[in-house]
């Protein structure tokens, strides 16, 4: 699996989180509906178009919501929306990812661009990929935790610090990390078998 791959999935949920953290809380609507756009050009840019990947339809779908909610709501309340939807959307995009792993697992679909479709249904594609879309999921979702958590202490502090370390420091770690994972783990799950048989043979 490419790590280009998935850094192009999540150009939405990363132009969102910086678009609702440098804008006027009023703009959330703008912010949300520039998610969206990206998210659909993902869509059409992929190859192939349909069936779209679950992930950038989630996204689509996700920042729609709140592109609405902020053109909709009023001036008392697009500081909330601000302050809690761009902090928590980590929250709900890795509950969508973790409830869809038993149904159809969000990398399979990106996997299957390079592996030939001969292994589709092998018990080894499977597994790697329900495992990485857990991780990914757990991944986003800790992410959210992390920027909700930073917004409020930010409620309750002038300082930057907070901000720094558990709204930019920290997702940047665990997706550095997930990254590294998603290229690694099939790696180690795919040469397992070669290792057992060398083991056995060897004893």
């Amino acid at each position: 699996m490419k790590p280009l791959g998935l850094i192009l999935a999540f150009t939405p949920l990363i132009a969102f989180s910086l678009l609702s953290r440098f804008l006027s809380h009023d703009l959330i609507g703008v912010a949300g509906l520039v998610a969206a756009l990206c998210a659909l050009i993902v869509i059409l840019t992929g190859r192939p178009i349909w069936p779209p990947k679950v992930l950038n339809t989630s996204q689509v779908v996700i920042f729609g919501v709140i592109a609405v909610l902020g053109f909709a709501v009023s001036k008392g309340d697009d500081r909330w929306l601000a302050t809690w939807g761009g902090a928590g959307v980590g929250l709900v995009l890795g509950l969508v990812i973790l409830a869809l792993v038993p149904v159809v697992p969000f990398t399979e679909q990106f996997a299957k661009e390079s592996t030939p479709q001969a292994y589709w249904s092998s018990p080894t594609f499977i597994k790697i990929n329900r495992v990485l879309s857990a991780a990914w999921g757990v991944a986003i979702f800790l992410i959210g935790v992390s920027r909700v958590v930073a917004a409020a202490i930010n409620g309750h502090t002038t300082r930057r610090l907070p901000e720094i370390i558990l709204g930019l420091a920290v997702p940047a770690i665990i997706i550095i990390y997930m990254l590294r994972f998603s290229k690694s783990y099939p790696e180690r799950v795919t040469h397992e078998p070669a290792h057992a048989a060398a083991g056995s043979q060897g004893g």
